[in-house]
């Protein structure tokens, strides 16, 4: 019989326990993953968490053999160690694209339709037209990371009269796409573009890398929405561009550090728009979760 480690990070149910243990999986269960995991579990062959692998040397479990992740990214992860155990990765990067494509839309209107000004008269009880609006028509979507996120991102602003450009390591063949820029060009890319996307995964490479001068490159009425990973932005780089009143507006789901400190200038810019690594939310993600882990499983077998 095959053994599996679950952790708080994920929401399961009796049936879904029953299902597994009906596979050949003798299930054991860690709830805080900051906690060091009991010295009778390491011997699993499985494991499906979050961040365990931050508090928890993976060399300590032995038997190891894959890891399935409820996170999209693979940031988290020990990979260098991972690669030398021959341990398989399986990652939740089909779950969480549709409610992120939809919030990203849901940020892009609300910015070129100033509903944060609207929001402000109601509140105030005025009847006061706001002649600052814009339509989505011909604007240049350029994003970073076309994976399944970036996909469904532009699945969903094409129908809007937007061009798709993107910029990344392979070309992609999607009808969405109106122009594909190698990651070389990234530079010629972000000059051309109204609303920069990023959806790229946290790398070595990554890290760092929308930087003051990428920014400058910018238009100066241009749009940057961030769902990936925080550090993808230099943080303090962002600050100083913002300092100059740069860019018609910047959403941030995510952060380098989270959650963000309170007495952090991020919060009081105008122009800046934040929510609390929320993008992924739906009521549809844990059955879309659950039913990946459970084919996942049944690989491993």
């Amino acid at each position: 019989m095959k053994r599996i480690l679950l952790t708080g990070a994920l929401n399961f149910d009796e049936n879904f326990k029953e299902r597994v243990e009906k596979l050949g999986f003798k299930i054991f269960y860690h709830k805080d993953e900051k906690k060091n995991v009991p010295e009778e579990y390491l011997k699993v062959d499985g494991v499906v968490c979050n961040n365990l692998f931050i508090k928890n040397d993976i060399s300590k479990f032995k038997h190891l053999k894959f890891i399935q992740l409820t996170s999209a990214g693979i940031d988290r992860l020990p990979n260098e160690k991972i690669k030398r155990m021959g341990i398989k990765i399986f990652t939740a990067k089909n779950v969480y694209a549709i409610p992120i494509s939809e919030w990203v839309i849901m940020r892009i209107l609300e910015i070129y339709k100033n509903v944060r000004e609207f929001e402000k008269i109601q509140k105030e009880h005025r009847w006061e037209k706001i002649r600052d609006i814009e339509e989505l028509t011909d604007k240049v979507a350029g994003i970073i990371g076309y994976g399944n996120i970036g996909k469904e991102i532009a699945r969903r602003l094409k129908p809007f009269g937007v061009k798709i450009y993107v910029c990344d390591i392979k070309k992609s063949a999607d009808k969405n796409v109106d122009k594909f820029f190698s990651s070389q060009k990234i530079d010629i890319f972000l000059n051309q573009i109204n609303i920069l996307i990023l959806t790229l995964p946290l790398t070595k490479k990554t890290k760092g890398l929308i930087d003051i001068k990428k920014m400058d490159l910018m238009k100066n009425d241009s749009l940057i929405i961030n769902v990936s990973r925080g550090a993808i932005i230099k943080d303090e780089d962002l600050k100083k561009i913002l300092q100059r009143g740069k860019f018609k507006g910047v959403y941030l789901d995510v952060f380098e550090n989270e959650p963000l400190f309170e007495d952090d200038p991020l919060w009081d810019y105008k122009n800046v728009y934040i929510t609390p690594h929320n993008s992924f939310v739906s009521e549809k993600i844990n059955d879309r979760l659950l039913n990946l882990i459970f084919k996942n499983l049944k690989k491993m077998l």
